[in-house]
């Protein structure tokens, strides 16, 4: 096994988790899952989708790649690059096309599955890259920070379109819109 056929792999079970992930909040509501997964339909609140999913099946893929004795290096960075990097360009495809098109599910998921394509090419591009032990470092405090951040605009939402749920008329988990 290659570590091209490894991202393959991942960008087919980073689609299913995205799926998944959609619905853990609801299904199991704490402080630690509002964080982690959506807490509403907002835009902003699916980013936590691409990056959480990246993640999660980050740790399933280093065992992976360790089992198959597949070289890679910077593998914090990969994750972090890649989900980053994927919120960017979700956002950059998404906004236009829904500010053209308005709320549509097959376009919200063709976009979806070509950002994480994105991401995967990204990751296995930076995983080829000779290892600094430094940028992984950086790039786990970074994990760590997007999720404050995550954290903070759930529970403190900017009150703009990014941020506002069309279904449940709210921003963020607590507050209401004015």
């Amino acid at each position: 096994m290659s570590l091209k056929k490894v991202k393959m792999i991942a960008v087919i079970n980073v689609f299913l988790l995205c799926f998944l992930f959609h619905f853990i909040y609801s299904w199991f509501p704490n402080v630690i899952f509002s964080i982690i997964f959506p807490v509403n339909e907002s835009i902003w609140e699916h980013m936590k989708l691409i990056f959480s999913s990246l993640l999660v099946y980050g740790f399933f893929e280093f065992f992976l790649l360790k089992k198959n004795n597949i070289p890679f290096s910077n593998y914090v960075t990969s994750i972090f690059l890649s989900g980053t990097l994927g919120i960017c360009i979700f956002l950059i495809i998404y906004l236009p096309l829904y500010k053209i098109f308005g709320e549509n599910f097959i376009l919200n998921i063709i976009v979806l599955f070509i950002v994480i394509c994105i991401c995967e090419v990204i990751s296995y591009y930076v995983l080829k890259k000779p290892h600094y032990d430094f940028i992984d470092y950086v790039s786990l405090i970074g994990i760590v920070l997007i999720y404050f951040l995550f954290g903070m605009l759930t529970y403190y939402p900017i009150i703009n379109d990014l941020f506002y749920d069309n279904v449940s008329l709210k921003y963020g988990i607590n507050t209401y819109d004015p």
